[in-house]
């Protein structure tokens, strides 16, 4: 029998899976039966993430998003939730990358990915591990906060105030609260980014309040 503890919350492709059941006649049938029934959890074609079982831990939707479409990071809404910044639980992934824009339905949850520039994307990156000691890539607060400005269409932020009334009453993010901001991470996004009029203004408002 296959043991696919070892996978526990990590994805694995196709050739792995493979391999690891080369003793099988037709291993091609076997990966079949068991996604037929639900041990895997196809997620894209050629990738699979093994199912939950009663007493492991959840599995990270943040890590699939990394293995999902790559290089990315989570970012955005889903970042923001993540460190509690806002109280609502976020469904769909939200990363960014460096490629073309990419969106995934899957049986755990939509997974999108928005694209920046290389400049842009390797500022302000968080590695988080898990509790399976497995790692991903996440944005930092303040780069999640530049993501949201940069790549919302339509948002024209021309002041601090206008910031700030976005942040607090549209997402609200209660800025303040227990909590300092790495205002470094907003100029060097403002410096290579788009929106730097937008940034500017969030750079000043969280200076304002150090």
């Amino acid at each position: 029998m296959i043991n696919l503890d070892q996978f526990r919350n990590t994805p694995v492709d196709y050739a792995t899976l493979v391999t690891l059941l080369r003793d099988y006649r037709f291993p091609k049938d076997k990966i079949a039966a068991m996604e037929k029934q639900q041990q895997l959890i196809r997620i894209k074609k050629g990738l699979f993430v093994v199912a939950q079982q009663e007493g492991t831990s959840p599995i990270s939707r943040e890590l699939i998003a990394n293995h999902l479409y790559g290089p990315s990071y989570v970012s955005l809404e889903s970042a923001l939730s993540y460190h509690n910044l806002i109280p609502e639980r976020v469904y769909r992934v939200r990363s960014v990358t460096m490629k073309r824009f990419k969106m995934y339905d899957t049986p755990l949850g939509v997974f999108e990915y928005r694209t920046v520039s290389p400049e842009y994307f390797s500022i302000g990156i968080q590695q988080q591990v898990t509790q399976d000691n497995t790692a991903f890539l996440i944005a930092s607060p303040e780069k999640a906060l530049c993501d949201l400005i940069v790549l919302s269409s339509g948002l024209r932020l021309q002041s601090s105030k206008a910031v700030k009334i976005y942040l607090e009453e549209n997402l609200r993010i209660d800025l303040f609260e227990n909590r300092s901001w790495n205002t470094e991470i907003i100029s060097q996004c403002m410096e290579v980014g788009k929106k730097k009029t937008a940034l500017s203004q969030l750079l000043k408002l969280l200076k304002n309040n150090e």
